[in-house]
């Protein structure tokens, strides 16, 4: 199994954003050294949770600091840019790091985000679709051309050129099962980010995997999955850790989407994400900390392997993605969870031998 580690940037304790900086470039720095296999970068802006508005800016910075591990966006937000700038960003990177770039894409959810790019919310979907068909195209054939209701592409040259296919290296994250067909129809892979029943991402997986083949006439790509990570060999500690910081991030999630407030039921294209509310209403919020806490990765040592590999299995994911660091965790806790699963977890994932399409991580 593929072992890499994300970088997110939270600061929900109103430190000094630079100092932010610091430190989770510091955790970041010790991925390769510690045999993680992969860096990743997600993208939000404006508000404290998560500070990377540029996972790709983030990246080519990794690359200069590392020799092998991969390079991944978890995820660039297509609806919030210029694809051909993308195009460029993506190969550019790829360039750099000799062809170690992952790339994640997505949609976006977060109103906040959308009203200060003044973006129309119900456009994403389409919008994405489009951007996401320039992008691909563009970095199969070395120059972007479209003409869509979003996206006026004349042709133009990407340089520098693309010098390998993302074709098998390219995911994104999708949330709705409406996502599900459109990423098949895409050809690329998902990137599961457990926020849902296990059993309904089955289901999902299930139905990408015959879309994709019905679509493509070929296997699909092997899914990623990440995981807020809280790996302790005390087994009551490691529970209050995970009560206290993975449940401490579900309630930036809240603040940051305000999934809870319920104000996407009526939004178009996001109806999925508006029935979080009604769950919440009829949990509360301990119940739905607890939820989220279960679908995630915590626990010894023993624990996180054995929960990784369950649920791996149920989806035939075959890279995990760990997030070490969040919810205002003090740096020296976030370099000791890091480095306990560093050695006391990864090993054993790495050694399971794998079946699926996984050819990037190589």
């Amino acid at each position: 199994m593929h072992v890499g580690m994300s970088t997110i940037f939270q600061n929900p304790n109103s430190l000094d954003d630079r100092s932010v900086y610091r430190n989770e470039l510091r955790l970041a720095e010790m991925a390769e050294p510690l045999g993680f296999e992969s860096v990743w970068g997600v993208e939000h802006h404006f508000t404290d949770y998560t500070m990377c508005p540029d996972p790709l800016q983030f990246l080519t910075y990794m690359a200069g600091r590392t020799k092998k591990v991969k390079l991944g966006t978890m995820v660039v937000v297509l609806p919030w840019h210029d694809p051909m700038r993308v195009a460029e960003q993506i190969s550019m990177l790829d360039n750099i790091s000799d062809g170690r770039a992952i790339l994640g894409l997505g949609r976006g959810a977060g109103r906040v985000e959308f009203d200060a790019f003044r973006q129309d919310m119900a456009d994403s979907r389409p919008r994405f679709v489009e951007s996401a068909e320039c992008v691909l195209s563009g970095l199969e054939n070395g120059f972007c051309e479209y003409q869509g209701k979003f996206v006026n592409q004349p042709k133009a040259l990407i340089r520098p050129a693309p010098f390998k296919s993302f074709k098998g290296r390219t995911y994104a994250a999708a949330v709705s099962p409406e996502s599900v067909e459109i990423m098949a129809k895409l050809g690329i892979g998902l990137l599961v980010i457990p926020q849902k029943p296990w059993e309904q991402v089955e289901k999902e997986i299930a139905d990408y995997n015959e879309a994709f083949v019905r679509l493509n006439g070929e296997e699909p790509p092997a899914p990623i999955m990440a995981g807020w990570t809280m790996c302790n060999p005390d087994k009551d500690a490691a529970y209050k850790m995970a009560k206290q910081y993975i449940g401490g991030y579900w309630q930036t999630v809240l603040d940051h989407y305000n999934f809870d407030t319920g104000h996407l039921k009526g939004q178009k294209g996001y109806e999925y994400y508006g029935k979080f509310a009604d769950a919440m209403d009829k949990s509360g919020v301990d119940a739905a900390i607890e939820f989220f806490m279960g679908l995630q990765t915590w626990g010894t040592p023993d624990e996180c392997y054995e929960t990784i590999v369950k649920n791996a299995r149920r989806i035939g994911a075959e890279a995990y993605i760990g997030i070490f660091s969040y919810a205002g965790m003090p740096w020296s806790e976030a370099e000791r969870n890091l480095k306990c699963f560093a050695t006391e977890v990864m090993p054993r994932l790495q050694k399971l031998e794998m079946s699926g399409n996984v050819s990037w991580a190589a």
